[in-house]
């Protein structure tokens, strides 16, 4: 039996989650720790991690290491996501980390994140043919998925805290800002030479924007667990309902919205922008949600490329 601990350095939080792997290669997940660092905040056009941010976020890991050497039998994998990748100061954080806590981060490439996000949904989903979308702080991994398998997949430098910091979407929303922000993703989204080879295919949504609007319209329709959100779908209709009441609040009334977590409602619109936008692009109709990922795509890979686990 081993204790896999993944921890996950993201754009606007950090995660972690222990793992505890059978012989057979069955695991199931036996902590997940959550802090929202917003590691992105601040980091501009220039794309330069502040020290603020890096600091809060060191922190966590040391809270992280505490709490993961509690274990034995512990096999460690840390990796780093669109913030560290872009970050020009990217060295100097990763530097700090091993120097302050001796852990080492592995800094995933915009593809490598991608087929991890499918490889960590894959197996989760009935739908075959999907347009994978992982709506990150400041990146969004695009994955075309047909007959089950990989086609396509690339990772842009948008995300919910880049938009929602460079078109001024964090309070009060004006039709300028608006417009500009959604036109600026569409020309991003443009320049995928194979973007509109999965026209009308569903949307399969992961990442911290998803929970919340799944969460939201869970609470809605009077669901019960309104964290299971595995399978729960809605119609781009509902998507644009709810996409309308963000954008008819600003901050302070976006807080109180039963299912979207404080900390989160200032970057909610940038990171909805992301989606609705696609839809439009691709002429979707339903977007899907996972709770799988880039977590659950690394342990997969890990259990299948060690032969002592035997499935």
């Amino acid at each position: 039996m081993e204790n896999f601990v993944i921890i996950d350095i993201g754009s606007n939080s950090v995660r972690m989650a222990i793992y505890c792997i059978d012989p057979d290669g069955s695991y199931h997940e036996i902590k997940r720790v959550k802090n929202d660092t917003r590691l992105s905040e601040g980091i501009g056009q220039n794309n330069i991690l502040q020290i603020t941010a890096m600091n809060r976020t060191i922190s966590a890991l040391r809270s992280f290491k505490s709490e993961y050497s509690k274990y034995k039998n512990v096999v460690v994998r840390a990796i780093a996501t669109a913030a560290v990748r872009q970050a020009q100061n990217q060295k100097d954080f990763l530097k700090n980390v091993y120097k302050q806590l001796h852990i080492k981060v592995r800094v995933l490439t915009g593809k490598e994140e991608a087929y991890y996000d499918y490889l960590g949904i894959s197996d989760r989903l009935a739908v075959k043919d999907y347009l994978l979308m992982d709506v990150g702080g400041a990146s969004v991994e695009i994955i075309h998925v047909r007959n089950q398998k990989c086609i396509h997949c690339v990772s842009v430098p948008i995300g919910a805290v880049k938009i929602s910091e460079q078109f001024h979407l964090i309070d009060h929303i004006t039709a300028a800002n608006l417009f500009e922000a959604e036109s600026y993703i569409a020309e991003v989204y443009s320049r995928i030479p194979w973007i509109k080879k999965p026209l009308h295919y569903p949307i399969v949504l992961i990442g911290g924007a998803a929970r919340a609007i799944a969460r939201i319209n869970r609470r809605y329709q009077h669901l019960s667990h309104v964290d299971h959100i595995q399978n729960f779908q809605l119609t781009r209709k509902q998507v644009n309902v709810t996409v309308e009441t963000f954008l008819n609040r600003n901050l302070a009334e976006r807080q109180k919205i039963n299912g979207l977590e404080n900390d989160r409602a200032d970057v909610i619109i940038g990171g909805s922008l992301c989606l609705t936008v696609m839809m439009n692009f691709i002429d979707s109709k339903r977007v899907i949600f996972s709770n799988g990922g880039v977590r659950e795509g690394l342990i997969n890979e890990y259990i299948e490329n060690n032969p002592h686990f035997r499935k």
